[in-house]
């Protein structure tokens, strides 16, 4: 059930996998917010957040921490702290962690519509972060990802 909730980023629970970045979600344990997701994803130099994609709705995000590159639209773009991308709907992007250190996004996003497309792109293949062929299906394009599950982890914030 949807209920207010505050909480503090350090206090949020974290999952890792080896292959994406560590994700400190905001929602409690078995709540979807309806409209809007909202997480931190932190990132070490190289890492990719998730698969390249685009999604049907707009989202936001905005570099809390250090440095990493968002592939939009096959052009690598670097980001620094307080950078903020708006990416308007059906534009295809990744985020990759660069710089010296970690990295943390803060990303937002509307849940109206639950699809996403993962086209095939070069340069997000650079970071392992391409679906192997052109697909709408999640399942497919983090086929090789999901051998392994995420699992819960220490919350690294502060960074």
């Amino acid at each position: 059930m949807d209920e207010p909730l505050i909480i503090n980023i350090a206090d949020a629970p974290a999952v890792s996998h080896p292959n994406r970045a560590t994700s400190i979600d905001f929602e409690p344990a078995g709540v979807a917010w309806p409209d809007t997701g909202i997480n931190v994803q932190v990132m070490q130099p190289g890492q990719p957040n998730c698969k390249y994609h685009s999604e049907p709705v707009q989202e936001d995000f905005l570099v809390l921490h250090g440095e990493c590159i968002a592939i939009v639209a096959g052009e690598e773009k670097r980001l620094r702290q307080w950078d903020l991308f708006h990416c308007p709907a059906g534009v295809p992007h990744v985020f990759v962690g660069a710089g010296d250190g970690p990295s943390a996004v803060l990303m937002i996003g509307s849940r109206r519509l639950d699809e996403a497309f993962y086209p095939v792109d070069p340069v997000a293949a650079k970071y392992n972060a391409s679906a192997e062929r052109d697909t709408a299906e999640p399942a497919e394009a983090y086929a090789e990802w999901r051998r392994v599950p995420r699992t819960p982890t220490p919350n690294p914030w502060p960074l």
